[in-house]
């Protein structure tokens, strides 16, 4: 985990140097990435293969996308849960989450394998093959599908290995493959004459060399051993990885959904137009893969942005945050119009590059498409770029649900609609005409969330505390943690037992010297496990600027303890020091109408009130807990006592006096 001198840096640095610094490596890893889904089609269609060889690779690379998607998912989910470990310093589940995942990443390559390939005939032809290119895409899919699992676990420990702090490695594994595929493809398909076979097999040795590379790593790993027994999967700890990968998961899928909503609609209105299907499709396959690379550029960007916004934000340093996102959208804009001028002066030079039409009757047709698509299709491209970084942006301040809408309302609810309806007025140009009209309506949802939000930031009226908690120094002995219900009286109980023995009492200390040790802010750290729904806290605090508030967290709690007895409210604290022998953990609750009756009375709540928030608040608290651990809040296989406090405050607290001063006695801890 970086130490505390590493990550201020981030609330002091210039900004435009951190975004450099930050950004340049993401770029060119995600360039690397798009040289593969690139450089086949360069050479296959500058080759006798042409035209058709392209439509060829275009209706296979969604099939690509679908393993990728299940690859990144496994392996995002077990990124983002080896730093959460390393935040905690769990040492235990971070191996067997990841040695369980490239397990599961090898079987559901398998599956998609047994799947995909009786079925690879009818598959091509959902995704547009035609009669002419079916041949040449089974030719090509034949050796792809067989080096799935290879394809699929590079992709999976890359995202490891990243999140294991050696980004560079993963960049060095993920260049050699493209460099090698790169070197065998004019050698396979001019030298050898082997046509797609080649071009497949050029790809999958790349991704083997990427393979072995990423395999290596694994011997010299930072901060988690693998051993045989972590490839056993343990679905229990899986889980909790998987659904943190699930983001990525749609994200890829989505990719896979629109491609084929979009030839399926090609397909159709291509034969009843003097394009044919094999014209457009080929057209679409090689607009998406430049697409790709304007777009990995504005990733990049943002991606290097991320941790710069993720601090600030949690330091609730927002003037750095707002000018982080305006640098960000500078950069986004000027990659924008600079792609957009080039695809409406030069698409002809652009389409060029991946060769002429030599096998198709009507080339004339194939330039008149390649022109309309770049210039219509992608007329907006400076709007998707940003509303792409705008979904990471929110990503990376805690909004999950804010960056699926950003993401879904362009992708999903305006694109697959107006896909299906244009076409019915405009023919095949209702198609290219459906991108440009997608991406107008969800700037402005993108543009009215930001603003929003941003207007947000600038009403938050901070307030500070006069006072700067210190740590307490305390005599050795039992540590206490207590978790409640809410309105169950559980902090009055903690205090009053802490002036029985003598000993320190954290309740929102924590949060402050949290917020001392991070830099952090005290609200943003207090607030982590009642600020985002239920159905959404595991993608929430997967984040990058939870996972730093949870780590700060986490990091005090454990220097509390050291420092000896005392009593701890909340936090999860039971199972932070999970690992200290001197504890014991109790859990206070009580009837509800006991409870709804303290909320009216401590708080000024009406009835229907007092449910409400009784209600929120266990939900947030039982869903913190679980996030972090994995296991139910308030199970009473957690707790050493779970004691009802409509008895009363005093009798509760000498309930737990009494039964602390049998242990010492009895000296069982």
């Amino acid at each position: 985990m970086q130490s505390n001198e590493q990550i201020h840096y981030l609330g002091k640095e210039k900004i435009p140097k951190l975004i450099f610094k930050f950004s340049i490596p993401c770029i060119l890893s995600l360039l690397v990435s798009a040289l593969y889904n690139i450089v086949d089609q360069i050479f296959i269609g500058n080759s006798e293969l042409s035209a058709l060889g392209n439509a060829a690779t275009g209706v296979v690379f969604p099939i690509f996308i679908i393993a990728q998607a299940f690859a990144w998912c496994y392996g995002d989910g077990c990124a983002a849960y080896l730093s959460i470990c390393q935040g905690k310093r769990d040492t235990k589940n971070a191996p067997v989450s990841i040695g369980s995942g490239i397990t599961v990443t090898l079987l559901t390559s398998l599956i998609l394998v047994a799947v995909f390939f009786p079925f690879k005939t009818q598959i091509l032809t959902l995704f547009g093959a035609s009669e002419n290119s079916i041949g040449m895409a089974i030719d090509y899919f034949n050796i792809v599908l067989a080096f799935f699992p290879i394809f699929m676990l590079m992709n999976m420990m890359n995202s490891v290995i990243r999140a294991d702090g050696s980004p560079t490695w993963s960049m060095a594994s993920m260049l050699s493959g493209a460099i090698i595929n790169i070197i065998l493809d004019p050698v396979f398909i001019f030298g050898l004459h082997w046509g797609m076979q080649g071009a497949a097999l050029a790809t999958v040795i790349g991704q083997l060399v990427s393979f072995i590379i990423s395999f290596i790593y694994f011997f010299h790993t930072k901060t988690f051993r693998l051993s045989l027994k972590h490839f056993i999967p343990n679905f229990k700890v899986f889980f909790i990885a998987l659904k943190l990968g699930v983001s990525s998961f749609i994200t890829q899928m989505t990719i896979v959904i629109i491609s084929l909503a979009c030839n399926i609609m090609l397909v159709k209105y291509g034969m009843l137009s003097h394009y044919g299907v094999d014209i457009p499709i080929a057209i679409i396959g090689i607009e998406s893969k430049v697409f790709t690379v304007v777009i990995n550029i504005v990733v990049g960007i943002i991606l290097g942005c991320q941790p710069i916004i993720s601090y600030n934000y949690g330091a609730k340093n927002y003037k750095r945050v707002k000018l982080t996102y305006r640098y960000a959208l500078q950069a986004t804009v000027i990659i924008g119009i600079i792609a957009t001028l080039l695809f409406e002066f030069l698409p002809t030079h652009i389409v060029g590059m991946f060769g002429e039409p030599t096998n198709l009757p009507n080339p004339e047709d194939y330039w008149q498409f390649a022109n309309m698509t770049f210039r219509i299709f992608l007329s907006l491209v400076t709007f998707t770029c940003i509303i792409k970084m705008t979904s990471i942006f929110f990503q990376a301040v805690g909004k999950p649900i804010h960056a699926i809408i950003s993401s879904l309302t362009r992708d999903i609810i305006c694109f697959i609609p107006l896909i299906i309806i244009l076409p019915g007025k405009f023919g095949i140009e209702g198609i290219l005409y459906a991108a440009p009209a997608a991406d107008f309506i969800a700037m402005i949802v993108a543009v009215a969330m930001t603003i929003y939000f941003m207007k947000g930031l600038d009403k938050e009226n901070e307030l500070t505390d006069t006072t700067s908690p210190t740590l307490q120094a305390s005599k050795q002995g039992l540590i206490i943690t207590i978790s409640r219900e809410h309105g169950s009286s559980g902090k009055q109980i903690g205090k009053v037992v802490a002036e029985k023995l003598k000993i320190p009492f954290y309740y929102k200390e924590i949060a402050a010297l949290a917020a001392q040790e991070s830099g952090l802010h005290k609200a943003f750290i207090s607030d982590i496990n009642t600020n985002s729904p239920k159905i959404l806290h595991d993608l929430y605090l997967s984040t990058t600027a939870v996972q730093q508030a949870v780590a700060a967290q986490e990091q005090i709690i454990r220097k509390i303890a050291n420092q000896g007895a005392c009593v701890i409210i909340g936090r999860a604290a039971d199972y932070v020091l999970r690992e200290y022998k001197n504890i014991i953990r109790i859990f206070i609750y009580a009837p509800e109408e006991y409870r709804i009756k303290r909320v009216m009375e401590v708080y000024g709540d009406t009835y229907t009130e007092a449910i409400k928030n009784i209600h929120h608040s266990d939900e947030a608290r039982a869903s913190y807990y679980h996030s972090i651990s994995n296991t139910q809040w308030g199970d009473v296989h957690n707790y050493d006592i779970l004691i009802d406090s409509s008895v009363g405050v005093e009798e509760c607290s000498e309930i737990i006096y009494s039964f602390i001063n049998h242990i010492k006695k009895r000296k069982v801890l």
